[in-house]
């Protein structure tokens, strides 16, 4: 198999399951107001955790696109217990990769993965409520229930639908787009250059192996999207079904810059106590799955490519070329506008613009955070975030250091 028709079969299998779950996004997006989510993760008993899991595992948000929302969540009148059971579901999982995960893995693996994920996010959430309810989380954020903010205007149902459209089909893929090729290529690499039987040497120690992909995953940034071609690919080369399951839920769900985030929105305790629950709970969920009699077969056997599908283009079908070639039609025109947008701005910029390097700005979710948290600054007429260069410009009389230590406040770091 060449390295061309690894990546078209990968491709077709997830196109039409991506471009649904995209949709379903977009329709999350403009039909459901942040002021809901808020309205019912106020409490910190285990209530609201369990009602912030399920508000965020649909929702398609990467692991640095949650921050800035859950940040949000908080300072609408959520309680940092709801606040962290949503930060640890929303990255696991969303309708796109629930979607693509079927596609490529199998049903076991899109029933368990959201499982998983409501089931770390409860047990993170509620260990966060009981030191929130014992007084002993320290206040970092320095606002609460006083930063509520009134919910927007309600635009027409043909605007919700326009804007659906545009957020899913537009900005979804703008956000998560080189993500989701980057894990298609190097699952292709993985595909046509490692040896079929390359895992089976250590196949008898899998606990070690879920514990050294918890070391190297949870410090990255890995999208839940692009995260599942790559644990496909390493399964059809041997892995196990518990440690690709580990890579799923550790990888998106954590990184060091969300780390960094929670524990300064959070307080520290609270940053351990969403650590913990996705290292010790991804350990053992993919337990379960290897160790539990007649588990690890079930999730090999439902691999749609365990019996070789990869290899018939046969059951290849015009639906999937048409979803492949306007997923990548998409995926131009979105990862493309962003490198359009990077050039617009540099060479409109002026004189009165200062520039200001920002690093660990992945999406639109981290660039309209930098832009309106910058925009607060007194002094500031004018931002413009550069999201393809990590670059902040700034027009007017502000003071350096000031923006500086925005910057890190808002959970990024200066250039």
């Amino acid at each position: 198999m060449n390295y061309i028709n690894a990546f078209l079969m990968m491709l077709h299998a997830m196109s039409p399951y991506l471009l649904l779950g995209f949709l379903i996004a977009g329709v999350l997006h403009a039909f459901v107001p942040t002021s809901v989510y808020a309205r019912y993760l106020s409490g910190t008993g285990w209530r609201s955790v369990v009602a912030a899991a399920l508000f965020g595992i649909p929702l398609p948000l990467c692991s640095c696109g949650v921050l800035p929302t859950a940040v949000s969540l908080r300072r609408s009148g959520a309680s940092r217990a709801a606040s962290t059971s949503f930060l640890i579901a929303t990255p696991q999982t969303g309708v796109d990769s629930i979607a693509a995960t079927y596609s490529m893995m199998g049903l076991p693996f899109a029933i368990l993965r959201p499982v998983a994920a409501l089931v770390t996010a409860m047990l993170g959430g509620n260990v966060v409520g009981a030191i929130e309810r014992r007084g002993n989380l320290e206040d970092t954020d320095g606002c609460g229930d006083s930063c509520a903010t009134a919910e927007p205007l309600k635009p027409t149902l043909w605007g919700r639908l326009v804007e659906a459209l545009r957020y899913g089909f537009y900005e979804m893929i703008q956000n998560i787009g080189r993500w989701l090729v980057l894990g298609l290529v190097v699952a292709t690499l993985i595909t046509v250059l490692v040896p079929d039987d390359f895992f089976q040497t250590y196949a008898r120690w899998p606990l070690l192996n879920m514990v050294i992909i918890v070391l190297v995953a949870v410090p990255m940034y890995i999208c839940a999207t692009g995260s599942i071609p790559i644990a496909a690919a390493l399964m059809m080369k041997g892995l196990s079904p518990g440690c690709a399951l580990v890579m799923l839920m550790a990888g998106p769900a954590a990184n060091l810059a969300s780390m960094l985030v929670i524990s300064k929105s959070f307080g520290r305790k609270a940053m351990w106590a969403y650590l913990a629950s996705i290292v010790f709970g991804a350990i053992a969920f993919g337990v379960l799955v290897d160790y539990w009699p007649g588990l690890r077969e079930t999730f090999v056997n439902a691999m749609p490519h365990h019996h070789g599908a990869m290899s018939h283009e046969m059951s290849i079908t015009w639906l999937n070329w048409v979803c492949s070639i306007f997923l990548i039609v998409m995926l131009v025109v979105g990862m493309g506008s962003n490198y359009w947008k990077s050039y617009k701005i540099k060479h409109n910029k002026t004189t009165a613009m200062k520039e200001f390097k920002v690093r660990g700005m992945m999406c639109n979710h981290c660039k309209a955070t930098v832009e309106k948290g910058l925009a607060q600054l007194d002094g500031a007429e004018k931002v413009t975030v550069d999201l393809a260069q990590g670059i902040a410009y700034v027009e007017g009389n502000v003071d350096d250091a000031a923006v500086r230590a925005k910057v890190i406040e808002l959970g990024f770091e200066n250039g």
